[in-house]
C-alpha cells in the first residue's frame, strides 16, 4: 500500500471518529466483560482484514475492553495479552479468574469463615455481587466469597451488585 493510500484510510478513520460516524457503545471504558464463545479470533487491528494474532478458547473468561472501533472492542486478557475481537464474541457476564495461588472461598465475607472450597489458579468464577473487599462468586456448582485481590476481572473499587 503505497504512502497516500495510507495516509487516507487514516485521515478517513480520524475523521469518522471525530465525526462520530462510528457506532459506538457509549459505555465507559476500560471495563470487563467476559467471552461469549468458546472461541474467538483475537486480530491485530479492528477487522477481519487483519490477521488473527490469537485464538481465545475459554468461553467465560473475562476480559477488559480498552478501546472501541465500530463493533470492534480491543481487549485485554489477564495475562496482558491485548488484540481486537468482534463484539458479537463478547457477553456482559461479569466473571473473575483466580490469580496467583490456590484460593479459599469462604462462607461469608470474613477471613475467618468456613472454607466453602479451594479454587486453583485459573478458575473462572461468575460474579454474583462485589462489597468492598470481598466478591461473592461461584464456580464448578459452588458459592462462596473471595477476596477481590485474589482474582482479575474487576475495577478498583468497582461495586457489583
Amino acid at each position: 500500500m503505497s504512502f497516500p493510500r495510507i495516509f487516507g484510510a487514516l485521515s478517513l478513520m480520524l475523521v469518522l471518529t471525530a465525526t462520530g460516524a462510528l457506532a459506538q457503545s457509549g459505555l465507559p471504558l476500560p471495563r470487563f466483560v467476559s467471552l461469549r464463545s468458546g472461541e474467538a479470533n483475537m486480530r491485530t487491528g479492528p477487522g477481519e482484514q487483519y490477521p488473527i494474532d490469537w485464538v481465545l478458547l475459554r468461553r467465560g473468561m473475562p476480559v477488559k475492553i480498552v478501546a472501541e472501533f465500530g463493533h470492534w472492542r480491543k481487549i485485554e486478557d489477564f495475562d496482558g495479552t491485548v488484540g481486537w475481537v468482534h463484539q458479537a464474541l463478547l457477553s456482559g457476564q461479569r466473571t473473575v479468574v483466580v490469580t496467583g495461588e490456590e484460593r479459599t472461598l469462604r462462607s461469608e465475607a470474613t477471613g475467618w469463615s468456613a472454607p466453602v472450597a479451594l479454587l486453583e489458579p485459573g478458575v473462572v468464577a461468575e460474579v454474583h455481587t462485589c462489597e468492598s473487599d470481598w466478591c461473592r462468586v461461584s464456580a464448578g456448582g459452588v458459592s462462596g466469597w473471595i477476596r477481590r485481590e485474589e482474582v482479575w476481572g474487576l475495577l478498583p473499587d468497582e461495586v457489583i451488585e
